[in-house]
């Protein structure tokens, strides 16, 4: 059985340079494979909206909609340390929303921790959900569910200016006690920068290797999308192909009435056999 991590697990692994490998899970059968492959944690995220939903974001995402998810995944991912994202206006609010969402996702699904998106202006969130006994994870760079403020799905931190304003807000989120913090879309220079800088974990999804450990979306890596792959994507599997594929030939085999066959039935009782086809008979019009 594997052991599940806990928050000082993951601060020894830092301190021994062991990288973290972590990957988003959004149901049991997917929560299952990560576990069993040996996943250290899971984050049941809100792009669950776009993975498999088929929003073109996240905002749409409602907290019910995560608190479903999590608890799929952690019947899944029983032995797995595990994350609830608050999808947006879950924090936005008020500190005491902010505390009672978190919550949810440890009294509702037992999650293990919560992640929200943000830096100095989600500070007193950070804190007030930390005081309540909740592991909270922070997440700065590209921010999905702020990501018309910042123009798109782009890249931040590349330029002097606004990196001084993510290290700034690093070490803001620290200050307010996160446990740890993702890094998303942002140069490896300044995550090499932040991961020195802060004395908690700091994570990678799309912010290079020079960090703590690396986070990536279950659909991207498994190649479940045909239309679109992130750059910092590296693509395990082909499932889309796979699936279409195998969708195909069902469809053929159906077609030209090779499926189902003699084995793919459940037949008749033999000892009632002559039973069977008098009351077919009698049944006949």
């Amino acid at each position: 059985m594997t052991k599940k991590k806990t928050r000082l697990d993951l601060v020894r692994m830092k301190r021994e340079g062991e990288k973290v490998a972590w990957v988003t899970a959004y149901d049991f059968p997917m929560a299952s494979f990560a576990e069993q492959a040996g996943m250290d944690m899971i984050l049941v995220g809100d792009s669950l909206g776009m993975v498999l939903l088929g929003y073109q974001g996240t905002v749409p995402v409602t907290m019910d909609d995560c608190i479903r998810s999590c608890q799929a995944v952690r019947r899944g991912a029983p032995n797995t340390f595990c994350i609830g994202d608050m999808p947006f206006l879950s924090y936005q609010i008020s500190d005491e929303d902010a505390v009672r969402n978190a919550g949810r996702f440890l009294k509702e699904a037992d999650m293990d921790a919560v992640k929200l998106e943000g830096g100095r202006r989600v500070q007193t969130r950070i804190k007030a959900i930390a005081d309540a006994g909740i592991l909270v994870m922070g997440h700065i760079g590209l921010t999905p569910q702020s990501s018309g403020q910042l123009g798109g799905f782009k890249a931040q931190g590349r330029d002097p200016e606004s990196a001084r304003e993510l290290i700034l807000d690093a070490r803001a989120i620290e200050e307010a006690g996160a446990f740890a913090l993702l890094l998303e879309a942002v140069p490896p220079e300044l995550t090499a920068f932040i991961t020195r800088d802060l004395a908690m974990p700091v994570y990678s999804i799309g912010a290079g290797s020079p960090c703590d450990g690396q986070l990536l979306i279950c659909g991207d890596m498994l190649g479940m999308f045909q239309a679109f792959t992130p750059k910092f994507v590296k693509k395990y599997g082909n499932i889309a192909e796979v699936a279409t594929n195998a969708f195909s030939e069902y469809i053929g085999d159906v077609k030209a009435g090779k499926f189902p066959t003699d084995d793919h039935c459940y037949h008749i009782l033999q000892d009632r056999a002559d039973e069977y086809e008098v009351m077919l008979r009698e049944m006949s019009r």
